[in-house]
């Protein structure tokens, strides 16, 4: 009796060994319409930070949350950066007056007192010469002294250089500013143009929002914490895209095309197979992660491929372990949508 019985656990060992080859060799699968690979499912994920340093005054979301692309997640204290918002106006307000005196030119009124004084100085400079040429004929008869001539001559020589320069101001007035001093004047108003709205850049940037559709993973900060682009706020897990990242030999490199239609199973929902398309195919090999489930290929040199999922439900998770089977047979698909729209 004992004979058959140890005959019997023979075939039945051999059996095993038969099913366990068998279901190794067919972690790749090697059907001329189909290749079924191994992997897990990755995400993107996004660190978000202010940009410039300051307390956090609120923030309005949680780890879990699901938040729309543009949604306000948290504020800073936004007493300094309105300050320098009102500075910046106030400078851009003042050097805008410089600028448009500048471009007026001389008022009237400026012209008429530049044109009475020159008319002054004419009338001065009449009288110190008709002075100093009466002080010369008294000298000569010896009635004045020298010194006086002297004084009036002094005097008229200051009265015709004064003439001089009012009517310089007279023409610069009618003629207005140089053209030189306009130019500076609008590059200063330009500046500070520019320094108010870096400003009030600084001040939406003390606004934290969505850059894209997800789940915040992480929340890092608290209110009253200090943040500066070094430290992110939250961790935003994106819903979308979401692929599973998986790794093919090199034999089985050529069969793969991208667009090429595929389907993805886990083992949270077995039955519930999810629509998806090959995206990204790596163009350099590597060594098979250790967390690839098929023991064949953990010794070998693969590719990894990227294969985009439809997940409507979002039911993939992160790190979530699949099977992927690609129909070799389908042509590829033009884009990404295009291939979700179609194979859901």
């Amino acid at each position: 009796m004992k004979k058959p019985i140890k005959v019997l656990l023979i075939l039945l060992a051999i059996a095993g060994i038969a099913f366990a080859v068998w279901h190794f060799l067919a972690s790749a699968e090697t059907d001329e319409t189909r290749l079924t690979l191994y992997g897990n499912i990755d995400i993107r994920q996004v660190e978000l930070t202010f940009h410039d340093p300051e307390h956090v005054a609120e923030m309005y979301v949680k780890e879990g949350d699901r938040v729309s692309k543009g949604q306000l997640l948290a504020i800073q204290d936004l007493q300094r950066f309105q300050y320098a918002v009102e500075s910046a106006e106030a400078k851009l307000e003042a050097q805008q007056q410089i600028v448009n005196r500048l471009v007026t030119g001389s008022r009237p009124e400026d012209i008429r007192k530049a044109r009475a004084d020159v008319k002054s100085a004419e009338a001065l400079l009449v009288f110190t010469s008709k002075e100093l040429k009466r002080l010369q004929t008294l000298v000569k008869r010896k009635l004045t002294s020298k010194e006086s001539v002297d004084r009036a001559r002094s005097e008229y020589i200051a009265a015709k250089e004064k003439l001089h320069a009012l009517k310089q101001q007279l023409e610069l007035a009618v003629i207005g500013p140089r053209k030189e001093d306009i130019a500076e004047a609008k590059a200063i108003l330009k500046a500070n143009e520019s320094a108010l709205k870096l400003a009030k850049k600084v001040l939406e940037d003390a606004h934290l929002y969505a850059p894209s559709a997800g789940i915040i993973q992480d929340r890092i900060l608290e209110p009253g914490d200090m943040a500066d682009n070094h430290t992110p706020v939250y961790t935003l897990a994106l819903v979308d895209p979401v692929w599973a990242r998986v790794y093919v030999p090199e034999k089985q490199l050529g069969l793969l095309k991208q667009g090429m239609a595929a389907h993805i199973t886990t083992d949270s929902h077995p039955d519930k197979p999810y629509k998806g398309w090959a995206g990204f195919i790596s163009p350099t090999a590597e060594f098979t992660p250790k967390t690839v489930e098929t023991p064949e290929l953990r010794t070998h040199l693969v590719y990894q491929v990227r294969v985009f999922a439809c997940n409507p439900q979002n039911e993939l998770r992160l790190g979530m372990p699949v099977s992927v089977t690609l129909d070799l047979t389908t042509q590829p698909t033009q884009s990404n949508q295009t291939a979700c729209s179609e194979l859901s």
